[in-house]
């Protein structure tokens, strides 16, 4: 372990520590951010009403747009000159936003992205190949100051350029890739298209995060790149990447819930739910300087578990793969939608190219339509249209019987969808516009 004091904490060690951090950040949001002052004095909540971890019910949310209506620094919590770092949001939608980073937060950063990638299996011996965006996006160099502090051989290569990612993959002989599990199925196929042994790889793990992706997904990559898939969760606004991580066992990722307090609440009421109860993700920073945020709603759909790993033996709470978002659930006549639900369809039908899809959800009068346009596969492309039809048909079959709901599905040929070097945009919501 990374940091066996921590991460083996008992409970009631935890919630001590918890609650004396949650009592200082609230004290000190309520003095320097006038943002969380208002909030709280307009429900008539003083700093010392909250005096322990138990108290944070009381407090209220956050949410991004709150963050946008005070774009961009009238959340940070200190002057700027001790702000030392920013990054923004990746959101297509409305102002990005900013979030703030004073010298300790980088380095309660990269204790955490370290301890993820060690929780993970990596090592100072490790080379770290780090493929996700550097800049703004908070995912390349929060994993590069984690591979950095964790002491592995770290490799900086950010996004693009697949053929020289592949060289280097290759060359420098890099045991763990980090980037966005999309990517890595594109890494994958152009290493088969250029007919190169995965032998040849020295990979052992793949760090993917920044995008949901299903288990079908998982058990996709790891085939093909020959590798033990890690699912790494972060969020500009909390932290990046080393938010939680999964050590492997089925339930999900561990918060390093020293730094980070999690929630799940209904969506609908923002009522508290109990363990292994489905609903919306918050969290509270507990230790931020520059931007702490307080019970931010994430609108990642989750769980929690706070039982002691039976995998790992680690403390520290889990939380269930992120299963979709309540702002991106489509509502089709009706139904709910996730595209993590069609994408496991998807990998499970041989025929098509599971990972190569989009959704296009559009009104026609008053009725939604739902179009789900997927890649064939090489080896089914024929001009004979009774096969075409046939595996078209099971794609319609199989959806059916997942979503509970009928859609269109459209059968392209391959490579006919952009591929997507970063995080891939699945759905096309044209009742929007």
């Amino acid at each position: 372990m990374f940091n066996e004091k921590i991460e083996k904490m008992t409970r009631s060690e935890l919630d001590n520590l918890q609650s004396v951090r949650l009592v200082d950040v609230v004290k000190r949001v309520y003095e320097n951010v006038k943002y969380y002052r208002d909030k709280m004095d307009a429900i008539k909540l003083k700093p010392s009403d909250i005096k322990s971890i138990d108290d944070i019910s009381k407090l209220p949310f956050t949410t991004k747009q709150d963050l946008r209506d005070n774009y961009p620094f009238g959340t940070f919590a200190v002057p700027h000159k001790e702000i030392v770092r920013v990054h923004a949001s990746s959101g297509t939608t409305g102002k990005q936003t900013v979030v703030g980073y004073t010298q300790r937060d980088l380095d309660d950063w990269s204790e955490c992205a370290a301890r993820a990638l060690s929780i993970a299996g990596c090592t100072d011996e490790d080379i770290v190949h780090v493929s996700f965006g550097y800049g703004l996006f908070t995912g390349g160099l929060g994993l590069h100051y984690g591979s950095e502090k964790l002491g592995a051989m770290t490799v900086p290569v950010s996004t693009g350029n697949t053929m020289r990612q592949i060289t280097l993959l290759k060359d420098f002989g890099a045991t763990t890739i980090c980037c966005t599990p999309s990517y890595a199925i594109f890494i994958a196929e152009e290493i088969e298209k250029m007919g190169i042994p995965i032998s040849e790889f020295k990979l052992k793990r793949g760090v993917f995060g920044a995008e949901p992706w299903s288990d079908s997904m998982k058990e996709r990559i790891e085939r093909m790149l020959n590798i033990k898939a890690y699912d790494i969760y972060g969020l500009s606004e909390i932290s990046g990447p080393g938010v939680s991580i999964c050590c492997g066992d089925s339930f999900g990722l561990h918060v390093m819930e020293d730094f980070f307090y999690p929630e799940i609440v209904d969506t609908e009421t923002l009522k508290p739910l109990g363990d292994n109860e489905k609903g919306e993700l918050c969290f509270t920073t507990l230790n931020k300087q520059g931007m702490p945020l307080i019970r931010y709603r994430t609108r990642d759909i989750s769980a929690l578990n706070h039982d002691v790993c039976p995998f790992c033996g680690r403390n520290l709470v889990r939380m269930k793969r992120v299963f979709g978002r309540s702002d991106d659930m489509l509502i089709i006549r009706g139904v709910n939608v996730f595209p993590s639900q069609i994408e496991t369809v998807l990998l499970n039908i041989p025929e098509v190219i599971g990972s190569h899809y989009k959704i296009i959800v559009d009104r026609v009068g008053v009725l939604d339509t739902m179009e789900i346009q997927v890649e064939i596969s090489e080896a089914n492309v024929t001009d004979e249209i009774k096969s075409i039809e046939k595996i078209k048909s099971k794609v319609e079959h199989d959806m059916q019987s997942m979503l509970g709901i009928g859609s269109k599905i459209t059968l392209l040929s391959p490579n006919s969808l952009p591929l997507s070097e970063g995080k891939t945009q699945r759905v096309e919501d044209r009742r929007k516009i």
